[in-house]
């Protein structure tokens, strides 16, 4: 595929994304895979922003297998997710499934795309909030090692406790909670990604205490930049998210 019919594509993408026609844009771009091979897909992918990328794969249908989800790069994949919150979805449910549908595709490593998540800036909070709705049982899993908060006594295990378990023996095995979802996600971060749980749930305890005092979208941001700041970890720090000044622009 030559220079010029990559630009012509990746302007009729960003067209389509641009006019809110994220079926079309899909559309062209399966055409694309479908005419000139992956290996074409992959060099357009390459050059789309992560805000237009974030608006296909968050558009994901778990009825049928995108082709788009199938070929995204841990890194073009974190880019994105960093950014989805600009959709304000409170109900996190785009992101919770396009979380699902791609780091659980059959040839991805989980903990290559959860890795490259955690090392932008932003990549704690998004994973936090991908476990807002289950933070008991996720304080549950990092006190008692098991889901079932009635095994959990509420009292949360302070950050330097967190810290010295962090290397815990598993009271789960990893196929007892292989769902493609949360608890698989949680187990992964956990055992495998042990700093990144933590700093998740830090950031985690941020945002239920700052719903718990009724602050809404912006105030829970101060909240959690007040508790704990993922920027001053040496993983926030790793490579800050891509900004684009027009990185709205299709949102």
């Amino acid at each position: 595929m030559d220079k010029d019919k990559q630009l012509a594509l990746i302007t009729k993408t960003q067209s389509l994304i641009a006019s809110g026609d994220i079926v079309g844009a899909e559309a062209a771009l399966v055409e694309l895979a479908d005419t000139e091979g992956d290996s074409a897909l992959m060099v357009v992918l390459a050059q789309l922003p992560p805000k237009d990328i974030l608006a296909v794969i968050r558009e994901y249908d778990n009825s049928k297998e995108s082709v788009i989800n199938l070929m995204v790069t841990p890194d073009q994949f974190a880019r994105a997710v960093v950014i989805e919150k600009q959709y304000k979805d409170l109900t996190r449910t785009h992101l919770r499934g396009m979380v699902n549908s791609i780091i659980f595709r059959d040839d991805a490593d989980p903990v290559e795309f959860v890795t490259a998540i955690g090392d932008l800036e932003g990549g704690s909070d998004a994973l936090a909030d991908y476990f807002e709705e289950k933070w008991s049982r996720i304080e549950a899993f990092a006190r008692v090692g098991t889901f079932e908060t009635v095994e959990d006594d509420g009292e949360m295990l302070s950050e330097n406790a967190l810290y010295g378990q962090a290397y815990a023996k598993p009271r789960l095995e990893q196929d007892e909670v292989a769902d493609r979802d949360w608890m698989e996600l949680a187990w992964i971060l956990r055992y495998q990604c042990p700093d990144l749980f933590i700093e998740m749930l830090l950031v985690l305890r941020a945002k239920a205490r700052a719903f718990e005092a009724g602050l809404g979208e912006e105030e829970e941001g101060d909240e959690i930049d007040d508790k704990f700041e993922t920027g001053d970890t040496d993983r926030g720090k790793a490579t800050p998210a891509a900004r684009e000044s027009d990185e709205e622009s299709a949102i």
